[in-house]
């Protein structure tokens, strides 16, 4: 009975195959609407990716890297004091409105590093970043933005004399030896990284907390985290409680902070909501079609089950085929349409575009379309076993 299921599911070549497309589209959308979503999610705690650190310490009621309350500087010294801790340095967020030579402005996000570890500090081919501990000295990226860091190209456009701004002129992308002005402070470009774009998307500059004391409104407390590495033998999770308990701040672990970091963007994003929500309708959208498909199918196979019945098999035996059709179809579709997301990664994996395939992305397109197609049989089942096999005999 299997093998005539089969035969029946291939005898039309052109519904098979519009039937194998459409579960493939399904699955593809739900695996690139996820993946899609990861990229995003990935943009928005890239800066916990990319900053080494055992542990995030920080205010109790801070919950992501978006939205940070700065710390004393007292509290450097008592994590420095917890036994288990290997190191402890300071990171500084902040934000400043950046003066162009041609007089533009552009806000940035501030990142101060430790002057004397660096860490946090991007990494820059060909360029010692120790060169960030001398005044002034800063280095940019476009933080996933397009055209935000250009500079003058015409030298009369730089720092015009008149005072008047010139935005009308020639453009190139700043690049080392550049000098921008924040708060009346003249600052002089390092290098120009290129890391990993964030989300939001803004420009980045990254000084030590030396310079940006010297350069930024002046505020008593300038450490948003503290980034902590544990000594050999315990573990960060233990340190972390170990440091919650002793000096009363949060402390996370990098891989829990990250995901802290998600929740929040759920719950205060807009951005995110609207972008779920346009997902959620597309998938919805797609499984809809997808188990119209396969009821569609079955329905016009109804004659085919009917003479079967009418050969003497069993309802059982009727429904065991209903099934395997759809878990083929289910199947043979998930695996084109994952697989075709698969390849889109391939080509998307060294751009800008906000995909990152994770290892549940697959599942979810593939588990999505199986359950849908496992639905449709469910409710294709009902007319299969209500078949009279009369209705072969009277032409039906």
């Amino acid at each position: 009975m299997y093998h005539v299921a089969l035969k029946m599911l291939g005898g039309d070549r052109t519904k098979f195959t519009t039937l194998i497309l459409g579960v493939a589209f399904t699955a593809f959308l739900v695996t690139f609407a996820v993946s899609y979503f990861c990229g995003f999610m990935t943009r928005g705690f890239a800066l916990i990716s990319e900053t080494p650190g055992d542990i995030w310490v920080m205010d109790p009621a801070v919950s992501s890297v978006e939205q940070v309350t700065n710390l004393p500087e007292s509290a450097l010294m008592r994590l420095r004091s917890v036994p288990g801790v290997a190191s402890a340095a300071p990171l500084l967020l902040g934000s400043a409105e950046v003066r162009f030579p041609n007089g533009a402005f552009q806000p940035f996000q501030i990142i101060g590093v430790d002057d004397n570890s660096l860490v946090g500090a991007p990494f820059i081919e060909n360029l010692n970043i120790s060169v960030l501990r001398q005044p002034g000295q800063v280095v940019v990226d476009d933080g996933g933005t397009e055209n935000k860091l250009n500079t003058p190209l015409r030298p009369a456009d730089i720092w015009p004399g008149n005072g008047r701004p010139h935005l009308g002129g020639a453009m190139r992308r700043l690049a080392t030896g550049d000098s921008l002005e924040i708060n009346e402070h003249h600052i002089r470009i390092t290098g120009v990284s290129k890391i990993h774009p964030r989300y939001p998307a803004r420009p980045l500059m990254y000084m030590t907390i030396s310079n940006a004391r010297r350069i930024l409104l002046t505020e008593r407390k300038q450490i948003s985290f503290i980034l902590v590495n544990a000594t050999p033998g315990i573990t960060p999770q233990m340190l972390a409680a170990h440091i919650e308990q002793q000096t009363g701040l949060k402390a996370r672990v990098a891989s829990d902070f990250k995901s802290d970091t998600v929740r929040w963007y759920l719950i205060n994003s807009e951005d995110v909501g609207d972008v779920m929500s346009m997902l959620t309708l597309a998938i919805t959208v797609g499984f809809g079609v997808t188990g119209v498909m396969l009821y569609m199918f079955t329905n016009e196979s109804l004659k085919q089950y009917a003479v079967l019945s009418a050969l003497g098999a069993l309802p059982v035996q009727l429904l065991k085929m209903v099934f395997l059709q759809a878990t083929v179809c289910g199947l043979t579709g998930a695996g084109i349409g994952t697989g075709l997301c698969a390849i889109a990664e391939l080509f998307l994996h060294e751009s800008d575009y906000p995909f990152r395939m994770m290892w549940f992305a697959p599942l979810a397109g593939g588990g999505m379309v199986i359950l849908t197609g496992a639905v449709a049989a469910i409710l294709s089942a009902r007319p299969v076993l209500k078949l009279e096999p009369a209705i072969v005999f009277a032409g039906k």
